[in-house]
């Protein structure tokens, strides 16, 4: 493509990554008409997209070779080296002029060496950071934060368009997901708070399910905590954000922390409670915090160790 090209509905799209959010991008994608290639490790995912229309290909390399834009949202830092640098060599399979939409939540130091290292490649690279759970990927109201270039960021309006509500432009390389550690922050220490809140309110006697539903009512809730109330009330923790996914975050946004110099003691101990939740192994949302919680203030009986 060239640097100034729009991307269009005529776009081939390759699609890497294809979990609780990856799946349910790549779906909107290739229904909205984009043609699109996918992969993931798990081969059995890209299978379940070619009765959408997708194609499905045997390795991330093979994929880069064959599309315009490349996106992915993987797991982990490491995932995103193997995938683009390693064994996966994306950037050295892409043809020059392709773009890459790495949507994935990394560090901003590990997105900038992906913005440099796709420049030695004559790709352009954006980071373009997701907020936003399944529901709002099913939806396409998720809520996109991006770095890079922004006359390549603005081109990708088609594709934006096609998952997203809202998306901001936030600057330079590794911006993207700068912001995205930011948002994260209060999503997981918010949580925390709610979680002691009703805990709280439980131990003072309070209804719990009058309490769940009165909460939710008030101003001091935000949006993307409010589904999380309706689910807990049915004790109901199913993954749409994954403990195992905040747990990660909040390492990121700690580190992110020390790299400038200043401590944040109340992500910190939300991280605390957040990590010794995902030890448990069992998959589960992030707003089991709730439940813990409960349990510390003796109000729901423990669940018995996992097998």
């Amino acid at each position: 493509m060239l640097p100034d090209e729009k991307i269009t509905v005529r776009s081939r799209l390759g699609f890497m990554g294809l979990g609780y959010l990856g799946s349910r991008i790549a779906r909107r994608l290739v229904t909205a008409g984009f043609p699109m290639v996918v992969y993931d490790l798990d081969h059995t995912k890209a299978m379940e997209l070619r009765a959408f229309g997708a194609e499905a290909a045997h390795h991330p390399g093979k994929l880069a070779s064959e599309v315009d834009v490349v996106l992915s949202c993987l797991p982990d830092e490491h995932a995103v080296q193997t995938a683009y640098l390693g064994p996966g060599n994306v950037l050295g399979s892409a043809k020059p002029g392709t773009r890459i939409i790495e949507l994935s939540t990394i560090s901003p130091e590990a997105s900038r060496q992906l913005h440099r290292a796709a420049r030695q490649f004559n790709v352009c690279a954006l980071d373009v950071a997701v907020s936003g759970s399944t529901p709002s990927a099913e939806a396409g109201a998720l809520t996109l934060f991006g770095g890079g270039n922004r006359g390549v960021f603005e081109a990708a309006e088609a594709i934006f368009s096609a998952i997203a509500k809202q998306w901001f432009y936030m600057g330079p390389g590794g911006s993207g997901v700068a912001m995205k550690l930011v948002v994260n922050a209060l999503l997981g220490v918010g949580m925390q708070a709610i979680a002691e809140a009703v805990a709280l309110g439980s131990r003072l006697d309070l209804p719990r399910d009058l309490l769940l539903d009165t909460l939710a009512k008030t101003a001091v809730v935000a949006p993307a905590h409010l589904g999380k109330l309706a689910t807990a009330k049915k004790h109901d923790y199913t993954p749409q954000f994954p403990v195992r996914l905040m747990r990660k975050d909040f390492g990121l946004i700690l580190a992110a922390a020390a790299q400038c110099g200043f401590s944040m003691p109340a992500t910190e101990a939300a991280a605390a409670i957040t990590s010794e939740e995902a030890e448990s192994g069992i998959e589960e949302d992030f707003s089991v915090v709730i439940r813990r919680m409960e349990q510390q203030a003796g109000v729901q009986k423990a669940l018995p160790p996992a097998a």
